[in-house]
């Protein structure tokens, strides 16, 4: 897999840079029928890597945030996932909080991961079985608890200023971060103890983010606590719960507790 790690940095690497160049240009931001932003930026990174990749693995099946869905994906063995820029809220806002996060599927789990962080060239990369790989200069979205303080739990921006996550407050310390992907790098990187979105997502989203977790030595499920599998008919998320290495067992108990809570109310960004 290492060959195709090396490709897929090698675009990402591109792709970033033409984000950051689109940016300083100027982007233009148009909404989809979910009421989502996207960009040119978006669009741009998501034709650039997958001409890449679609030239080096043209047998792979491909899923992407912004590109029609190719439902021959459901009879590959191996397929990636992308999303072009996770955080997009946050690109067109100039926070260096967004991403491009990539990963290969194989069989329903992801191989191969890298997430990118063109604002402050942050790279978290994994291949499975191999360990998680880190290439950054600062802290990033935050510092992990020390034996005194409350465990760091990076959230949602929405689901925090609304106040979905109150009941967390005496039990953990919530930051919001503008993209759920680089909120799980920030945990695989030990920079955070766990991540919490309790409704929505897709698999774009987080199947890079899963990997990176799971070969940092922790956990993630959906909000159901069931471990999610890729490359499936729906690619449509019910929240995502993550946890570090070492993270005590209540934490994520009480996450779980959270995302059950009848008391929730129901919303979307």
């Amino acid at each position: 897999m290492e060959r195709e790690l090396h490709i897929l940095i090698q675009a990402m690497r591109s792709a970033g840079q033409k984000a950051l160049d689109l940016a300083g240009d100027g982007i233009a931001v148009q909404t989809k029928s979910d009421h989502s932003p996207v960009t040119t930026a978006d669009l741009a990174v998501d034709r650039l890597i997958h001409e890449v990749i679609a030239r080096h693995f043209p047998d792979d099946g491909w899923l992407s945030e912004e590109r029609p869905d190719a439902m021959d994906r459901l009879t590959k063995k191996r397929v990636w996932i992308l999303d072009p820029i996770d955080g997009t809220r946050a690109f067109i806002k100039n926070i260096p909080q967004f991403c491009i996060s990539a990963a290969l599927v194989e069989d329903g789990d992801p191989v191969v991961g890298a997430i990118l962080n063109p604002s402050t060239d942050e790279w978290f990369t994994a291949i499975r079985g191999e360990g998680i790989r880190l290439l950054a200069e600062d802290g990033g979205a935050g510092e992990p608890s020390g034996a005194d303080d409350l465990p760091l739990v990076l959230v949602n921006p929405w689901e925090l200023r609304h106040g979905r996550l109150s009941a967390l407050s005496r039990q953990a310390r919530c930051r919001p971060v503008g993209s759920i992907a680089y909120a799980l790098a920030t945990v695989a990187a030990g920079r955070a103890d766990a991540t919490i979105m309790l409704d929505g997502g897709s698999e774009w989203d987080v199947a890079a983010g899963t990997l990176l977790i799971e070969e940092s030595g922790g956990t993630v499920t959906d909000a159901h606590g069931k471990r999610v599998r890729f490359n499936r008919p729906d690619p449509r998320l019910h929240g995502t719960i993550a946890t570090g290495r070492g993270v005590p067992d209540t934490l994520r108990t009480a996450l779980l507790a959270l995302a059950a809570s009848p008391d929730l109310k129901a919303g979307t960004p």
